[in-house]
């Protein structure tokens, strides 16, 4: 999708602002989404953008979102940053922000589909902030009132941009997590990722620390060294690439007990010539096989003597950059994790196909003196920990779902022991 619709460009400078532009915005997205009147829905472009973007391109782009979106059904909040507008919107397959940048002129300059972006509200009394690095974490954080366990709990998400819900399609199960713990007197700090806060703050030189393993680290830091919560034990609880990153993460965070969701105990590189391939085995119109050939070629170069600091990204595993996969191919998770001398508990789906038994048995094996470590494996979850039927696939993710009970129980259990 997001070939046919990269067309976002920077702003200009806002030297004056109109109360007019969200209903502007809201005439447009009709204009050209319900009624489909593509020539009127153009003139809405600022005249630099509408030379790039002809009338009968727009078209063609609104015939294809609209093949996989569905209908619109209706905005549900809007949101803004300045001159940028979020436009929360239903649409029959999905849901998602439709971002739209004006100029002084009120005419749009940009105009973008993006995954939910979350706006705390001036009364919402669970948003908290807490500075990591050069920016802030913004976060919820629940405290029960009542029966308050005094354990608290930091979120770590797993791959690529994702709010501090997790969500996937229909579905958010740091949310679904973090409510549970919160009835049972258990307190959280869930945080959107950087990826998907501050993409800008990344460059060519960034690896997991900086995307991941230093903000966790900053979190559980900020509980564990703040007056407010002295008298807590501070858990950390890294779901798919946050458990796969968990070694790194304990060695700092001066946490009580760490948990693994679905974390990987192979390279990473490795599990996505897997999950390439099962995809298009099951659903070949998602991933082709071009696709497959092209990421086992990528793999098998990294993973060869010929990968050094001068390999160009466009020859690596989804585009990272060199020193991304630098880091990753010297880290050894199943090496760091004998480290941890605190309590660990695994869980594992086994409706999970991006992360597989093997990896759940190898964190096993690799702890097998270890009497403190917990292990759970839940036969019918998915890599969500939300009860599928039938063979596993990405269609599960656009099924709404809840986070399975019994796996829950299992996890307060651990918490509290």
């Amino acid at each position: 999708m997001k070939k046919l619709l990269a067309f976002f460009f920077i702003a200009l400078s806002l030297f004056s602002f109109s109360q007019d532009r969200k209903e502007i915005g809201n005439t447009f997205i009709k204009t050209l989404l319900v009624d489909k009147d593509i020539e009127k829905a153009h003139t809405f472009f600022d005249p630099s953008i509408a030379g790039q973007i002809p009338a009968a391109q727009l078209k063609e782009i609104t015939t294809q979102l609209s093949e996989q979106l569905g209908s619109l059904k209706q905005i549900l909040e809007v949101n803004n940053e300045k001159e940028t507008y979020y436009y929360y919107s239903e649409f029959e397959k999905s849901k998602l922000d439709i971002q739209v940048t004006f100029n002084e002129a009120n005419k749009i300059i940009g105009f973008f589909f993006v995954p939910h972006k979350i706006f705390d509200k001036a009364d919402d009394k669970t948003a908290f902030k807490i500075k990591s690095d050069d920016i802030e974490l913004k976060g919820t954080l629940l405290v029960p009132a009542s029966d308050n366990k005094k354990k608290l709990v930091i979120f770590v998400h797993g791959s690529g941009p994702q709010d501090r819900d997790e969500t996937i399609g229909e579905n958010k199960p740091f949310k679904d997590i973090a409510e549970y713990l919160y009835t049972h007197g258990i307190a959280s700090y869930r945080y959107d990722k950087r990826t998907y806060s501050n993409p800008e703050t990344f460059n060519e030189q960034f690896t997991v620390e900086q995307e991941t393993i230093n903000d966790a680290i900053n979190a559980a830091l900020y509980f564990k060294n703040n007056k407010d919560y002295q008298d807590y034990q501070i858990l950390v609880l890294g779901h798919s690439q946050g458990a796969f990153l968990m070694p790194k993460i304990a060695e700092k965070a001066q946490a009580s007990k760490y948990i693994f969701l679905a974390g990987n105990a192979r390279p990473l590189q490795n599990l996505l010539v897997e999950q390439f391939e099962y995809i298009h085995a099951i659903e070949p119109d998602k991933i082709s096989q071009e696709a497959v050939q092209n990421i086992k070629k990528q793999v098998a170069f990294l993973n060869s003597s010929q990968f050094n600091l001068n390999t160009p990204k466009s020859e690596l595993p989804l585009g990272q950059p060199v020193a991304y996969w630098k880091y990753l191919k010297d880290y050894n998770q199943l090496n760091e994790v004998k480290k941890i001398k605190e309590p660990m508990f695994f869980a594992q789906g086994g409706k999970d196909y991006q992360v597989t038994e093997k990896d759940f048995n190898l964190w096993k094996n690799e702890l097998k003196n270890d009497k403190t470590a917990v292990f759970k494996f839940y036969p019918a979850l998915s890599h969500l920990f939300i009860p599928v039927s039938g063979k596993p696939s990405p269609k599960n993710y656009e099924i709404k779902g809840k986070v399975d009970e019994q796996f829950l129980k299992d996890l307060v259990q651990f918490i509290l022991k």
